[in-house]
This record gives C-alpha cells, sequence and structure tokens, in this order.
C-alpha cells in the first residue's frame, strides 16, 4: 500500500484522479456486465419460438410463453403481443415502440459514463504531464548553470507518467464501450426483427 502512494504521489493530484477514474471503470464494467446478464440480453430462445408460436396461429400459447419472461426480448414481444390483441394495429405500433425504447434505455444505461470517462482520462493525463513539466522547467531555471541532467531527466519521465496512466484508462474504458455498444445494436435489430414479423402477422 505504501509503495502504491508512493507511485501515486509521484505524479501529483493528476494520478490520483486518474486512479478514481480507473475503479469508477472497473465498477462500471462490472456493473454493466451484471445489467445486462439481469436483462437477459443473451437470451433469445424463448422469444424467438413464441414468435413462431404467433406466426402460426398458436397465440395463447405464444403469450403464455413470454408471460412471466423478465428479458428485454421477452418483455418486448410480450408488450406487442397484449398490444394487437387489445387495440388497432397502428396503436399497437406506438405501444410495442414506446416499450422498446424503455428498453434500449436501460441496455444503454451508463454507457455515457464510459464514454465520458474515456474522453477525459487521456486529458487528465495530459494536463499532470504539462504541470510536472513546468515544475521540471522551473527547477532548471532556479538551478542555472548548477543544473543536473539527471534531475531534470528524473523530473521528466515522472510527469510522464500520468499520460500514460491516463492511457491505460482510456483503453480498457473505450474497448469495454465498444462491446457494449455492439451488444445494445445486436439488441435493437433483434427487437426490431421479432416485432416485425409478429405485426406481419397480424392477430
Amino acid at each position: 500500500m505504501t509503495k502504491l502512494t508512493a507511485f501515486l504521489n509521484m505524479g501529483g493530484p493528476a494520478m490520483w484522479v486518474i486512479a478514481g477514474l480507473s475503479v469508477a471503470t472497473l465498477a462500471l464494467i462490472l456493473w454493466k456486465l451484471w445489467r445486462l446478464w439481469r436483462m437477459g440480453v443473451w437470451r433469445r430462445q424463448h422469444a424467438v419460438r413464441a414468435v413462431q408460436l404467433w406466426q402460426n396461429g398458436e397465440s395463447d400459447g405464444a403469450l403464455g410463453m413470454v408471460k412471466s419472461r423478465r428479458g428485454a426480448r421477452g418483455r418486448v414481444v410480450r408488450a406487442a403481443m397484449k398490444a394487437l390483441t387489445e387495440h388497432p394495429q397502428h396503436t399497437a405500433r406506438e405501444e410495442t415502440a414506446r416499450v422498446a425504447r424503455g428498453v434500449m434505455g436501460e441496455a444503454r444505461e451508463g454507457l455515457r459514463a464510459l464514454e465520458l470517462i474515456m474522453t477525459i482520462a487521456p486529458l487528465v493525463g495530459l494536463l499532470g504531464t504539462v504541470l510536472g513539466m513546468i515544475d521540471a522547467f522551473q527547477a532548471l531555471q532556479d538551478s542555472g548553470n548548477q543544473a543536473d541532467p539527471a534531475a531534470l531527466a528524473g523530473g521528466i519521465w515522472e510527469a510522464l507518467l500520468t499520460t500514460a496512466a491516463g492511457m491505460a484508462v482510456a483503453i480498457p474504458a473505450g474497448i469495454a464501450l465498444s462491446w457494449f455498444d455492439s451488444i445494445c445494436d445486436r439488441l435493437a435489430l433483434d427487437l426490431e426483427d421479432l416485432t416485425t414479423r409478429l405485426f406481419v402477422a397480424g392477430r
């Protein structure tokens, strides 16, 4: 713990901010994985089977298959089926779209925070480097002709630590953001496909 504190102190306040961002990034990624798992974004077989039953005219069986499902696809498919049985098709489309927007909003929750971390972590690192370089060159100016190149080099590499740390946080945040985006895009395509098949089949 003492070594970690000493390392963070080398980079100054910027390094502590980046350390906080790294903890926030890890927490966001783990929370997002848990959230998506709870939403059932990797489970689609029941929703697909329910749509097939609906297309075959077995509306009761289709509704029964998704009646107790809490997954994203099951919720939207269930909403579409209920809307088709209770409302005209144009009203049913609006209701289904409303539920689908809510589901996609849940699926994308937290992604803006990851995007923000990906953007600001390198900037905080760069700020720390600039401030460190200013301190190093001020020390060089104060020392005049007695400047020690080794001491100057030490000050510079310590200043550059924050840039490296900022990138080390931004890279995994960017990878996670891209992966979560692809999951959400796939979910949106699945919802569009499933609901379109329901509306084409009609009541």
